[in-house]
């Protein structure tokens, strides 16, 4: 009998207290990497422990993009996970267009804080911030004037 109390019990203990992850170590220089991808953009993230400076090629977020939709994009990880005040980011994006160079900044900063810190990574999968975005321009056809528009038909 006080063996199987001795057995529900360590089940239970083992049921409340599960492991949790542990982060990543910081690579040289005390920084975390991250790649983010959206159409033709590429992002390379770097994240450090600091007080909230956000640099994107060089220059202040709010300066590089202009767009409110743009710069929310790329705080929205950071907000969801708690982080905009505790770390600096630096991205280097380039390829493709703002809207493009935003939403690959916003996956590259995602999977860098969750390489950070693992337990953020519900609130950045709930918010939609760790899925890539798969689309990509369609490519033009032959005999047509783009990937779906053809010539102006004429009938004489």
């Amino acid at each position: 009998m006080a063996d199987q109390v001795t057995r529900e019990a360590s089940a239970g203990a083992a049921t409340i207290a599960a492991p949790q992850p542990k982060p990543a170590a910081a690579a040289k220089g005390g920084f975390w990497w991250g790649t983010g991808r959206r159409k033709t953009s590429i992002a390379r993230v770097r994240v450090r422990n600091g007080e909230g400076k956000v640099l994107i090629n060089g220059r202040e977020y709010s300066d590089y993009f202009t767009q409110d939709r743009d710069r929310n994009a790329v705080m929205a990880p950071l907000t969801a996970s708690e982080y905009q005040s505790r770390v600096d980011v630096f991205v280097r994006v380039q390829g493709g267009g703002f809207a493009g160079q935003a939403g690959a900044a916003m996956l590259g900063i995602a999977r860098t804080l969750k390489t950070m810190d693992p337990t953020t990574e519900a609130a950045l999968r709930d918010g939609g911030y760790l899925t890539r975005d798969a689309r990509m321009t369609e490519r033009k056809k032959y005999g047509q004037r783009g990937a779906r528009r053809s010539f102006q038909f004429s009938k004489r």
